[in-house]
C-alpha cells in the first residue's frame, strides 16, 4: 500500500512538474518538441541526479510511465492553453504541487535505500528543486532555487517534519502527506507573507574589476 501510495505522488508530481515546464515554455514561445523537452527535464532531472548520487537504477528508465505522463501534461497544456498558460498563479500552483510531492518521493526512496535522514533530507531537497533548476536555465531564467524566495529551505523543512514523524505503529503515509503540506505551506505562506532569506551583500568596492578578473583567466 505505501508503496502504491509513493508512486501515485511520483506520477503526480511529474504531471505537475511537467506542465509547469511546458507552462513556460509557451510563454517563451518554444515550439512542442521544445516545450516537451523542457517538461521532461523538469519532471526528471531531480530523480535523475538521486538515482545517480545513491547509485539507484534510474527510476524513468524502468518505466516509460513518465515519458507518457509529459506528453499528457503537454497536450492539457494545448487543450487549456487560455487556463494553463496566462497568469503567474497556474505556475506557482503546479510547482508547489510538483515541488512538495518529489520531496516526499525523494526522502522516502532515500530512506528505502537505507540512508540516514540528514541524507534523506538533502536527497528530498534535490529531488524537488534540481528539475526547477534545469528548466529555468533553458528558458534563460535566473533559477528560482538561488533568489531569496522560500524554496529550498521549504524543502529541507519538509523533509524535516517526514523525518521526525516517522514512527513504527502508523503508516508511511502519515509523514509523506505531512512532508507534502510542510512544503506547499511554506510556499504559499512566503509568498502571501512576503518570506524571503537575506540577500547576500557585498560592498560592491571590495570587489575586483569585471574586466581585471576576466584578464587574468585569460
Amino acid at each position: 500500500m505505501d508503496e502504491l501510495f509513493i508512486n501515485i505522488i511520483e506520477i503526480l508530481g511529474t504531471a505537475a512538474f511537467a506542465i509547469s515546464g511546458i507552462r513556460l515554455s509557451a510563454a517563451r514561445r518554444f515550439d512542442w518538441f521544445g516545450a516537451y523537452v523542457v517538461g521532461l527535464v523538469t519532471a526528471i532531472g531531480g530523480g535523475t541526479l538521486r538515482d545517480i548520487i545513491l547509485d539507484l537504477p534510474v527510476f524513468w528508465m524502468l518505466s516509460p510511465v513518465y515519458l507518457i505522463v509529459t506528453g499528457i501534461a503537454l497536450v492539457a497544456v494545448l487543450i487549456f492553453r487560455q487556463a494553463l498558460v496566462k497568469g503567474m498563479r497556474t505556475l506557482f500552483i503546479f510547482d508547489a504541487i510538483g515541488l512538495a510531492l518529489f520531496v516526499v518521493v525523494g526522502v522516502q526512496r532515500t530512506l528505502a535505500a537505507g540512508w540516514p535522514v540528514w541524507v534523506a533530507m538533502v536527497m528530498g531537497t534535490i529531488t524537488g528543486s534540481f528539475g526547477g533548476i534545469i528548466r529555468d536555465i533553458l528558458i534563460n531564467e535566473q533559477p528560482l532555487f538561488f533568489r531569496k524566495d522560500i524554496y529550498a529551505t521549504a524543502c529541507l523543512a519538509g523533509g524535516a517534519v517526514y523525518c521526525l514523524l516517522i514512527q513504527p505503529w502508523w503508516s508511511d503515509i502519515v509523514p509523506q502527506i505531512a512532508c507534502a503540506v510542510t512544503v506547499i505551506g511554506l510556499r504559499v505562506a512566503a509568498v502571501h507573507y512576503n518570506w524571503s532569506l537575506p540577500i547576500l551583500k557585498v560592498d560592491r568596492n571590495l570587489l575586483p574589476e569585471e574586466k581585471n578578473y576576466t584578464h587574468e583567466q585569460d
